[in-house]
């Protein structure tokens, strides 16, 4: 499927996804695709595009059954999964991502935290206790983790990342300020920038500004 579908209609999947649920928690039972661009910005045409893209979800003058659309949305997107997921960097953004992500409800299972600090060894956050990195290999030689998130500084991330994979890692959510470049092949990268995020939006507050 993932080389088929364009990654920009992958990329709108999870903001559909969510709005579905949002559609849900407000009783909504079922919805056109004309009303689905009203709420989100995307035009009639485009929504049914990107669902005809995994066969079609609606019929015919009745539009679509938003708990049915949800969970098809759902099980493309893999959120029953339960992908183990280790973290490295325990710093506050590493910290605030284990706390505060619903991995489960978004296909992972988080099962391991780590940081090069022995300071913060044995630290909970939420229900997990900080391991050093050196114990990571072993880790993932007992646990078998599928996913790794990278909140550690540019410098050591492509190293890392590259002893991961050895180690059986297939996936990356890097926040480590560098697009990583695993030297192995099949490996998914989601480089994460948030500074790039925050400059979109300042491109667009100046660009205004200027009419």
């Amino acid at each position: 499927m993932g080389n088929t579908v364009s990654t920009s209609v992958i990329r709108r999947l999870p903001r559909y996804y969510r709005f579905l649920q949002e559609l849900m928690n407000n009783g909504i039972i079922r919805i056109s695709s004309r009303e689905l661009s009203e709420k989100m910005g995307f035009t009639a045409s485009q929504i049914r595009q990107d669902f005809n893209c995994f066969g079609g979800f609606g019929q015919q003058g009745y539009g679509y059954n938003v708990s049915e659309l949800h969970a098809e949305i759902g099980k493309i997107l893999g959120v029953d999964k339960g992908y183990k997921t280790i973290l490295i960097g325990a710093g506050n953004l590493g910290r605030a991502i284990a706390t505060h992500m619903n991995f489960d409800a978004r296909g992972c299972k988080l099962i391991g935290i780590f940081d090069v600090n022995p300071e913060l060894a044995n630290v909970e956050v939420g229900n997990l206790k900080i391991m050093h990195t050196d114990k990571i290999e072993s880790f993932c030689n007992e646990n078998s983790p599928v996913i790794a998130i990278l909140c550690i500084p540019k410098e050591s991330a492509q190293e890392i990342a590259d002893t991961l994979v050895k180690h059986g890692i297939k996936a990356f959510w890097n926040f480590s300020h560098c697009d990583l470049k695993p030297t192995f092949n099949d490996i998914i990268v989601e480089n994460a920038h948030l500074g790039d995020s925050l400059m979109t939006m300042v491109y667009n507050v100046n660009a205004s500004s200027d009419n």
